[in-house]
């Protein structure tokens, strides 16, 4: 098996694991509002999917790229985050490496990792191909990248982020986003090798522009600027709050040059965020809205069997009531919840000095494909919950891990009524048998986080891991339900480059009527438009998100460039 990461600090390699994780690893949070109901739909459609597919999948589990289509759910995503990259630790740039991480007790563990054998050495024969075709040894690049692009070829409005980080690949964020000229070198580095696509040569793959076409853009997995609770050994301080913000800046504006220098195509910025207050403070809640696309929030792993002897209690309550037996976040007083996460982020708390103000339509909440769990644990009066335990749960045949489970390891639970608990206080649910309490997403729970979701006028959802899904893609399909219709966004422009020999004609304005009483021009297809520029098209006031040229307003859902400001 090459590289895997770990879930959390006190976990160890497991198939699940690896960083995106969580946002948490302590104990949990009180929440003012507890209980409450969510009862309306808001007036955000929510709609839009994001979900992780791990880089080790294609080991052990043999959970490859063609599944992705063959199962469904490439089609039903807007977004793919493949996890992860990794910095440098000397030179501070993005970089690839066929070395796997150590175990996660070392502080070195990241240091010069990766798995550029799975990204693009690793050959895919017919059976496990999206296009059914063998790989042959002359191609650019085989691998996951190689994968990608065939699965792009079916899926025209699927996005593929590469996603930079993770639990373990993230101790040098600190350093790589010290000073400006730092954060310049990384971000240059790393929009050439995944964005203009040159990856360096190993095993006979790879070269200038290589991957180019694969990737829409970046997600940033810092975990966690300016806080101790990250990986053992990661370099953090408290210039960190400031540097983060300024590092997504440099992000966005590379990423924008990039775009409008091939073609006026849209990159895409996201960020895997933390849900626990004592991270959340570390972080400028109410600047870094301005460069990211979504934000996902990764509200789970608020409790799991790091505390060995419990209590067992849910690892994402969506709301933290009076009968949380957790201790509360220092130095305040509230619990871990998802409510009080998002409160943070929207609305600020003072108690633990953040400044909230992220928009809340940026912003996705997390949904985990696994389960934590402790053993040794009585029934008590609710069927062990909050009670005491002896330790992890078993370690299942995937998951390999103490603690740790996917809902294919746990159908006989998780599927069984009998065994099946709902706390409507944190609205969440609980799976219970012989001793061993788990706790995870069910379609009950799944259905009353969406409907906060919507409540919120969140974005949508952002899903962690795809490698933790059964065969018919059961949780995943839930969320889809639950969580609605999606923008589905037709696809931006690939980099045209005229040929000398052909250059590109001018195209013909296309007359547009403007509306009565706008005041704004009217959009024409003939001029690039900036962002911040406003016009009116069809009766309506239209604002630009970012460059554009030739994408009429309207026809893109909210994903695209322009952004209804209503009827004139």
């Amino acid at each position: 098996m090459r590289s895997r990461r770990p879930l959390l600090a006190a976990l160890t390699t497991a198939a699940l694991a690896a960083g995106v994780l969580a946002g948490f690893a302590g104990p949990g949070t009180a929440d003012e509002g507890a209980g409450e109901e969510i009862t309306t739909a808001a007036a955000s459609a929510g709609g839009v999917k994001i979900a992780y597919y791990d880089q080790w999948s294609v080991y052990g589990n043999a959970f490859y790229p063609k599944h992705l289509d063959t199962r469904g759910i490439a089609a039903k995503l807007d977004v793919i985050n493949y996890s992860f990259g990794n910095i440098h630790p000397t030179e501070l740039t993005c970089f690839e490496a066929n070395k796997a991480a150590g175990d996660d007790a070392n502080p070195n563990a990241g240091d010069g990792a990766g798995d550029s054998y799975a990204d693009y050495q690793k050959s895919f024969g017919a059976a496990d191909s999206v296009d059914g075709v063998a790989d042959t040894w002359n191609q650019p690049i085989v691998g996951v990248f190689n994968q990608f692009k065939e699965l792009k070829a079916k899926h025209p409005h699927l996005k593929i982020n590469i996603s930079l980080g993770g639990w373990t690949y993230s101790k040098y964020f600190h350093d790589a986003a010290k000073t400006d000229a730092s954060r310049k070198k990384l971000v240059a580095s790393c929009v050439k090798q995944y964005i203009q696509g040159d990856l360096p040569v190993e095993g006979g793959y790879g070269g200038p522009g290589a991957a180019a076409g694969i990737f829409d853009g970046i997600d940033i997995d810092w975990e966690y600027p300016g806080s101790e609770g990250g990986h053992l050994g990661n370099h953090y301080g408290p210039e960190d709050k400031v540097n983060y913000t300024l590092l997504l800046a440099e992000f966005r504006k590379q990423l924008d040059e990039y775009g409008a220098a091939h073609g006026g195509k849209k990159y895409l910025l996201t960020a895997a965020l933390p849900a626990g207050q004592d991270k959340i403070k570390h972080i400028e809640t109410d600047k870094i809205g301005a460069y990211l696309d979504y934000a996902n929030i990764m509200t789970y792993d608020m409790h799991g069997a790091w505390d060995a002897d419990g209590p067992a209690y849910h690892q994402s309550p969506l709301h933290s009531p009076a009968s949380d037996p957790t201790d509360p976040i220092a130095p305040g007083t509230q619990k871990y919840s998802i409510d009080n996460a998002i409160d943070s982020w929207l609305d600020g708390n003072a108690a633990y000095g953040i400044a909230g103000g992220f928009p809340a339509n940026k912003l996705t909440l997390g949904y985990e494909f696994y389960y934590r769990g402790w053993k040794g644990v009585p029934a008590g009066a609710r069927n062990g919950l909050a009670q005491s335990a002896t330790g992890a749960s078993a370690a299942r045949p995937v998951s390999q891990q103490p603690g740790i489970a996917h809902y294919k390891e746990l159908g006989g639970i998780v599927d069984n009524a009998a065994t099946t608990f709902w706390d409507d206080e944190a609205k969440a649910a609980y799976f219970y048998k012989d001793g061993e309490f788990f706790t995870g997403l069910d379609k009950r729970a799944i259905q009353a986080r969406a409907d906060y979701g919507h409540s919120r006028g969140l974005a949508g959802a952002m899903m962690y891991s795809l490698l933790g899904l059964d065969a018919n893609a059961t949780l995943f399909n839930d969320i889809v339900t639950a969580v609605g219709g999606s923008p589905n966004p037709d696809p931006s422009p690939s980099d045209p480059t005229p040929s000398p020999s052909s250059p590109t004609p001018t195209p013909t304005p296309t007359p547009t009527d403007p509306p009565t009483g706008c005041t704004a021009a009217a959009w024409s297809s003939t001029p690039a438009y900036t962002g911040g520029a406003q016009v009116s098209h069809k009766g309506r006031l239209w604002k630009a998100k970012w460059w554009t040229q030739g994408e009429e307003p309207g026809t893109t859902g909210e994903w695209g460039v322009w952004q209804d400001l209503g009827a004139c």
